[in-house]
């Protein structure tokens, strides 16, 4: 049986302001056509579909127009939700919508009740486990404490159970939204350590043959079992690097895996920059991230004069400026209000500047302008203390 693997498409987010709608489109239409060009037989979606609980038409119009291509492919599709989505949002209508193929297993009471697939080889059954919050599914599951790892074990131990009821030979198929334990994080993931400990082990997934991952946003093999696929899309600079694909899975008559990558299409490239300003305007070696959403770190002594316009007129897609001196974080082991300690508001403002733009002293109109303003302050004080009570 061949089966498409991704998640995380966070349907309605956008990169620093910009707009990833047409992006967002151009990945489904991809899905869309790999199903076809591949042959496969079944596709997983391991989690946030959308980006938040309340998600904005356009997003919503996304999604309801790639359940209706799906569904006139006849592939069927199964969905859970992950921390970002509502949870009873997305389920709604499931038992309708799943009448055509398309099953979103957002309810934890349904961890043990399979899609049931079937190919020469036999039965396949694909448990859909929804992101679980301790704190709000832990009586459901018989739990007086515990976190992430004790709810998603209960609900493994549900699925051991089912499939140890199930035809001898029959193949187990796990979608979750975790972090599991040896699974490399990014900037653009929400925390989920809320209801405890963060992490489960990978040795919760025993038992199956293959688990389906979602949250993690780089895709990402912890066994061969056991895959992240990451999102389709960048969602913050710490992604640059990564390359963003679906896994399409070949499982066996014995269980036994084999995948290969699929990229999906990216709207633009991101680059991280890091140098002087003038180096970074001047230098041949940057000319191939022109067109690329960039992300800038000034290395200047002193912050230059309007840096993110004069940075535009090379980088027209600069999203993120940054400023790092070479020279900067002098006395790092002492605490703020130590080195302010004995110095007087004047003193502290003097020292703000030097702070900001290291090795530029503050000019005497800057002084005149503080002074002033401190003196303005203190005489609004001062009447006011005057004022009868």
């Amino acid at each position: 049986m061949r089966l498409l693997h991704t998640s995380d498409w966070h349907l309605g987010r956008s990169f620093h302001r910009e707009s990833l709608h047409d992006a967002q489109r151009a990945f489904l239409d991809h899905l869309v056509a790999v199903v076809r060009s591949e042959g496969v037989d079944a596709v997983l979606v391991a989690g946030d579909v959308y980006d938040r609980a309340l998600p904005g038409l356009d997003a919503v119009a996304l999604f309801d127009d790639v359940l209706h291509r799906m569904a006139d492919l006849g592939v069927p599709t199964v969905f859970i939700s992950g921390n970002h989505d509502s949870a009873r949002r997305l389920g709604v209508g499931a038992g309708l919508i799943g009448q055509a193929g398309i099953h979103l297993r957002t309810d934890p009471g349904e961890c043990a009740e399979p899609v049931l697939l079937a190919d020469r080889h036999g039965p396949v059954a694909v448990y859909g486990l929804p992101y679980l919050e301790p704190t709000l599914v832990r009586e459901r599951f018989g739990l007086a404490k515990g976190g992430h790892a004790a709810v998603l074990g209960a609900a493994m131990d549900r699925v051991r159970a089912d499939l140890a009821m199930r035809p001898e030979g029959t193949r187990a198929v796990v979608l979750a939204h975790a972090f599991v334990t040896g699974g490399a994080p990014s900037d653009s993931e929400r925390d989920i350590a809320v209801g405890g400990v963060a992490a489960v082990p990978a040795s919760v997934f025993d038992g199956v043959h293959y688990a389906a991952l979602g949250h993690l946003h780089g895709c990402q093999t912890l066994a061969p079992h056991l895959r992240y696929s990451g999102s389709p899309l960048a969602y913050s600079f710490s992604e640059a690097r990564q390359r963003k694909t679906m896994w399409l899975v070949d499982l066996a008559a014995d269980g036994s895996v084999t995948a290969e990558r699929v990229d999906c299409p990216q709207p633009r490239p991101l680059a991280t920059l890091r140098g002087t300003l003038e180096a970074l305007l001047t230098e041949e070696a940057y000319a191939e991230h022109e067109q690329s959403w960039v992300q800038v770190t000034l290395t200047d002594a002193a912050r230059p004069s309007e840096p993110m316009e004069k940075l535009r007129r090379r980088f027209p897609h600069t999203l993120q400026l940054l400023f790092d001196p070479e020279d900067g974080g002098a006395e790092p082991s002492r605490s703020y209000a130590a080195r302010v300690s004995g110095r007087d508001d004047l003193e502290i403002a003097e020292g703000f500047l030097r702070h900001v733009r290291p090795g530029a002293e503050p000019e005497p109109d800057e002084l005149g302008w503080l002074r002033e303003g401190f003196e303005r302050v203190r005489e609004g004080a001062d009447r006011k203390a005057d004022l009868p009570r």
